[in-house]
């Protein structure tokens, strides 16, 4: 992933090591490289929560819900970059940080809140599947346009992007066997070194080709047969809330509040949007699913957190010269990392006085390889 997926991360580092309280400078190199293995692990983890056949039915269960998903959460960071007077590119890359959830925030909260087996699950996995799945075509345009490249050049990194996408659900779906025989050994350490070394590989082959690392790491976790799965959360678990916590360190040692001032106020106008419109999103793909009303406000609820995939657009943004997008986008991402798992913590009784006439229904499973 390297510096092109946190430039925004990057620039801000070197006044904060300068400058800060405490020399940190040492510590950079490290935190630059465990970041970006925490983001790489938390999408690893969420992609052994599916199987390659649910991928697939869920993919085509929700498409729609994935454009009504789209269509919802981009159209306010686009008007946002318009009315702010940012240039195409800024316009394309607001509208991507609010269109997307955080993969890896909101598959650790609903862990910690033991909601994997409720009814809305499979439907926000689908959502945030499909979000994730969505990137690999959407940054190689982002990056053209940025750039001020031409329409073919665009064409040939989504073509690139896209059969890499290909490429690992065919393996996923027709190779699951040679590639637990692979991976499978009775050495719980060589299970692990065999994983990451893999999840790695493919990753880095998926951001060479334009895609993103993360996608290449979830579709590996995808591609894992479901008694290895289970397996390899246990083993990877430790090591994935180690970096994970790294990741979110960084992006606090990468903030300079002075920055966020002046765009507090139009971050905080697109966070209240963005969680409203995550909460309709929620809601219509949970109710396509058959899940009553308390678990579709659960569902739009857990998917109003916006994360890593946000900083690594503005952090592309800002890289090509669109400066300010990086203040209103750090002030926006805090603003939901922070008030999506709380909300997603309180959405029963956020529920409860929404539709009182019905009571909060128990999770009574899913179709996810978490149960």
């Amino acid at each position: 992933m390297g510096a092109l997926s946190y430039p925004v991360l990057s620039a801000r580092w070197s006044r904060l090591w300068r400058w800060g309280p405490l020399p940190l400078a040492a510590a950079e190199p490290f935190v630059d490289v465990a970041a970006e293995i925490g983001v790489i692990l938390l999408l690893l983890t969420l992609g052994l929560e599916f199987t390659a056949s649910e991928l697939m039915a869920s993919l085509n269960r929700h498409r729609y819900s994935g454009v009504f998903d789209f269509v919802l959460n981009a159209t306010p960071g686009a008007v946002a970059g318009m009315l702010l007077g940012l240039p195409i590119g800024g316009v394309m890359a607001l509208a991507g940080v609010t269109w997307i959830s955080s993969s890896g925030i909101v598959a650790r909260v609903l862990s910690d809140l033991g909601r994997l087996a409720n009814r809305e699950t499979p439907s926000v996995l689908s959502l945030l599947v499909l979000e994730d799945v969505a990137m690999a075509l959407y940054l190689p345009i982002l990056v053209v346009v940025l750039s001020g490249g031409g329409p073919w050049q665009a064409l040939g990194g989504v073509a690139l992007a896209l059969g890499a996408v290909l490429f690992i659900l065919l393996v996923a779906y027709h190779g699951g066997d040679r590639l637990e025989r692979l991976l499978d050994h009775p050495d719980d350490e060589q299970v692990l070194l065999r994983m990451l070394g893999l999840t790695l590989l493919v990753a880095g082959v998926a951001q060479g080709v334009g895609a993103s690392a993360a996608v290449g790491a979830f579709l590996v976790g995808i591609a894992v047969p479901h008694q290895l799965a289970e397996r390899a959360r246990g083993l990877l678990s430790p090591l994935r809330d180690l970096f994970a916590s790294v990741f979110f360190v960084a992006f606090g040692l990468a903030t300079v509040p002075a920055d966020m001032i002046p765009m507090l106020l139009p971050a905080l106008a697109l966070a209240v949007i963005g969680i409203g419109t995550k909460l309709a999103t929620g809601w219509f793909a949970a109710a396509r699913d058959g899940v009553g009303r308390p678990g579709r406000v659960r569902a739009g609820m857990a998917l109003g957190s916006r994360g890593e995939f946000s900083i690594v657009i503005a952090g592309l943004a800002v890289s090509a010269g669109v400066s300010s997008l990086g203040p209103l986008a750090t002030a926006y991402v805090m603003m939901l990392a922070v008030a999506g798992p709380v909300l997603t913590r309180f959405a029963d009784p956020i529920a409860a006085k929404l539709v009182p006439s019905r009571p909060p229904e128990a999770g009574t499973g899913s179709s996810t390889r978490s149960r």
